[in-house]
């Protein structure tokens, strides 16, 4: 750990303080050792997630490093536990690992925007530099999210985002709708026949699932679909 990252995080020249949660005593162990050989002040370790929030609300730390899976049902205990202390001890940020990619537990724990948070996998923290800036910018109040983990999120976006299937000439259609343009003046402004319009307007409906409905017009929701966007 440099000076100037001493410095940062503190606020006042001391060492990070920080909480190691981790059902692996081996795992929890090689961490704790360096994140002290850097220059950080481990004050408490947990081995669940039970005894985590004991120690979080005993210690105040400025950091707790979480498994996302620990006991006592070994699925997302630590991840909800990460998610109570942001709640509880918003002055306490949390860096959450994982040993594979499961980005909903990403998405939850930053979902909301919150500072001093971050995601990362567990074969990261054998590159100690690396996992010491990333400690030490979310105790200052950034973010940290694995590179692995962001282009994950980003094809699953692209795989579940409707209007990723629509063509260019489509998305050109759509973008005149949502100016309030009608089909007769889409077609005019594209220089197409009105019947293209509404061929391209049909297609657009079908892949943005927006079916007949009474009570819906179609229309508005697909034209908010494209702002929301």
């Amino acid at each position: 750990m440099t000076e100037a990252g001493a410095e940062t995080t503190a606020g006042s020249g001391r060492a990070l303080r920080i909480l190691v949660a981790d059902d692996s005593v081996l795992l929890r162990e090689g961490l704790v050792r360096l994140l002290e050989e850097g220059g950080c002040d481990v004050v408490a370790q947990a081995g669940d997630a039970e005894d985590l929030l004991r120690k979080v609300r005993a210690h105040k730390p400025d950091l707790a490093v979480v498994d996302v899976r620990m006991p006592p049902d070994n699925t997302d205990d630590g991840l909800r536990a990460a998610l109570t202390i942001r709640d509880e001890q918003p002055g306490t940020a949390v860096l959450v690992l994982s040993q594979y990619i499961e980005d909903q537990y990403a998405i939850e724990l930053i979902g909301e925007g919150h500072e001093g948070v971050g995601y990362l996998l567990k074969e990261r923290i054998t590159d100690v530099s690396a996992l010491l800036e990333a400690v030490h910018r979310i105790a200052a109040g950034g973010s940290v999210i694995d590179p692995q983990v962001v282009s994950q999120l980003l094809r699953r976006h692209r795989r579940e985002d409707p209007l990723e299937l629509l063509s260019d000439r489509e998305r050109e259609v759509l973008s005149l709708m949502a100016e309030g343009r009608s089909n007769n003046a889409i077609a005019s402004e594209l220089v197409v026949t009105d019947r293209a319009v509404e061929k391209h307007v049909t297609s657009i409906f079908s892949k943005l699932d927006l079916p007949p409905a009474e009570q819906d017009h179609r229309r508005v929701l697909a034209v908010l679909r494209f702002l929301r966007a």
